[in-house]
């Protein structure tokens, strides 16, 4: 099943840089930070998998392979009000396809459950 991506994707280094309040979910494999759109009608997601971690640039494509997997299958849990940013662990590489998708499902719940509650303050 393929999924189609909405999002565009953050190019820019600045882009990628979040506040020190922004709200964070976290799994063994990833953490995803997020941050306010500046375009509302056109939210936007980066992937950060750096050469420290994966030094080969196998593991770096295939950790990027899994994330794009795993956010296009939870992508309507997305808020459209929030850039999100996704940095991968080492751990990613072990990760079953299944599995990664519900800890993506479970980190993005909490981020939208915690920006419900906190988000109208910012």
């Amino acid at each position: 099943m393929i999924y189609s991506m909405k999002r565009k994707t953050i190019l820019k280094h600045s882009d990628f840089l979040t506040p020190n309040d922004c709200i964070v979910g976290r799994s063994e494999y990833f953490i995803v930070k997020t941050k306010l759109t500046q375009t509302p009608e056109d939210p936007r997601y980066g992937i950060v998998v750096s050469k420290r971690v994966f030094k080969l640039a196998v593991q770096r494509n295939r950790a990027k392979r899994l994330l794009r997997d795993w956010i296009a299958y939870n992508e309507k849990l997305m808020l459209p009000c929030l850039d999100y940013i996704f940095i991968a662990n080492a751990k990613i590489m072990d990760a079953p396809r299944d599995q990664g998708r519900e800890r993506m499902r479970r980190a993005l719940r909490k981020i939208s459950r915690v920006y419900r509650r906190h988000g109208n303050q910012k």
